[in-house]
């Protein structure tokens, strides 16, 4: 079962392998706000989300996603779904 922990450590992984970010990533931390997160980023978050979690991601969620921590449940949901089934 993937931990929430799992989750941040590979939003941290992400934002510093394909976004170059540098500095400290928590779950309290505002996406726009303390990551400075733009639209483009975002997609590059949620496509390496995707493809390590075998998830999707649904752009009418990112309204929602004000926090890494909003970003995590999101995950967590979506892994809970069994493949093929309605997104929650």
């Amino acid at each position: 079962m993937t931990s929430r922990s799992d989750i941040l450590n590979e939003i941290r992984a992400i934002a510093t392998r394909e976004l170059e970010f540098s500095g400290p990533i928590e779950e309290s931390h505002g996406l726009q706000s303390d990551l400075h997160l733009d639209s483009v980023s975002m997609v590059v978050v949620a496509v390496g989300l995707e493809n390590k979690f075998r998830i999707k991601l649904d752009e009418h969620d990112a309204p929602q996603l004000k926090t890494i921590g909003d970003l995590i449940s999101l995950v967590e949901r979506r892994l809970s779904v069994p493949p093929g089934a309605a997104l929650p």
